[in-house]
């Protein structure tokens, strides 16, 4: 029988969006293999029932589980190609700020 393979967790504490800046919560998960550091799991989602009631609130998140990566957004799920946990990040750190300003502004999102 094969030994599983050696995994790092990554999931810190969720964050809090300050009202002003919209509100809601960032929450992050990722899971690593040793020594490689190759992502085998991720999830990413900005929550916030303010903008967005279904889903338990989550209007956008980025996650691989169901065995592809995908996106949510209020509550639509699209398949996304994923290329690197860091281009990733960086763009839904682009996308839920976006969404949150045109909140805050009265905008439609």
């Amino acid at each position: 029988m094969k030994a599983p393979k050696a995994q790092e967790i990554y999931a810190p504490k969720d964050v809090s969006i300050p009202a002003r800046l919209g509100g809601g919560a960032l929450k992050e998960r990722v899971i690593r293999e040793l020594p490689s550091k190759q992502v085998v799991s991720y999830a990413l989602a900005y929550i916030n029932p303010l903008i967005f009631s279904g889903d338990n609130g989550r209007v956008l998140g980025y996650d691989n589980s169901h065995g592809y990566s995908h996106r949510h957004y209020m509550g639509a799920i699209t398949p996304e190609r994923f290329t690197s946990y860091e281009e990733l990040y960086d763009r839904f750190e682009q996308e839920w700020q976006t969404i949150a300003v045109k909140f805050v502004n009265g905008e439609e999102i």
